[in-house]
């Protein structure tokens, strides 16, 4: 009966310490704004307390899409049809908390989406029907459509936020 007894409590003081460490949570005093142009997505404005002094680390990552112009044997140039996913771009940067007494700051990061490697085909990318394997196939343009920010401290994501093209300049949470 007495070790039942012992188990409980500790049981009990790990839950409440667990708990109040499940409670501690990154204070956001503003929440970074995105741009967005062309093919990149620039966050600024972030600005969190309650980091402690452990370092913590923004990484934005942007996606978008890729369109191209296919151009046939004898000199034709088609748009193409079907944009493509664009290869993700991706930032890291410190958010200088264990030198600013746990608070930390997003100023201005930058993740920009690139062409795909290797270029897509004529097929791929809706052009020329199936006789287009002789078509030479260019990059036209690459917009960012979206992108994701997650900071981490200590291994764990401990913020994440979501931008769209045409979304609300904060994102909205993961």
């Amino acid at each position: 009966m007495r070790k039942s007894v012992w188990l409980i409590l500790a049981a009990l003081f790990a839950f409440a310490v667990t708990s109040s460490i499940a409670l501690a949570a990154v204070n956001v005093k503003s929440l970074p704004t995105a741009t967005f142009s062309g093919a990149s997505v620039t966050l600024t404005g972030g600005n969190f307390s309650g980091l402690g002094s452990v370092p913590a680390d923004a990484t934005l990552t942007a996606t978008g899409e890729a369109t191209y112009t296919c151009t046939n044997p004898t000199g034709h140039a088609s748009p193409g049809q079907n944009p493509v996913p664009a290869q993700q771009g991706t930032t890291t940067t410190g958010l200088g908390n264990a030198d600013h007494n746990g608070r930390g700051t997003i100023t201005n990061m930058t993740a920009t989406v690139s062409g795909v490697v290797p270029t897509p085909t004529a097929q791929e990318v809706g052009c020329g029907g199936k006789g287009s394997t002789q078509w030479t196939v260019t990059l036209n343009t690459l917009t960012a459509t979206g992108a994701h920010l997650e900071i981490t401290q200590g291994g764990s994501v401990i913020f994440c936020r979501d931008y769209t093209l045409g979304g609300p300049a904060t994102g909205t949470a993961c």
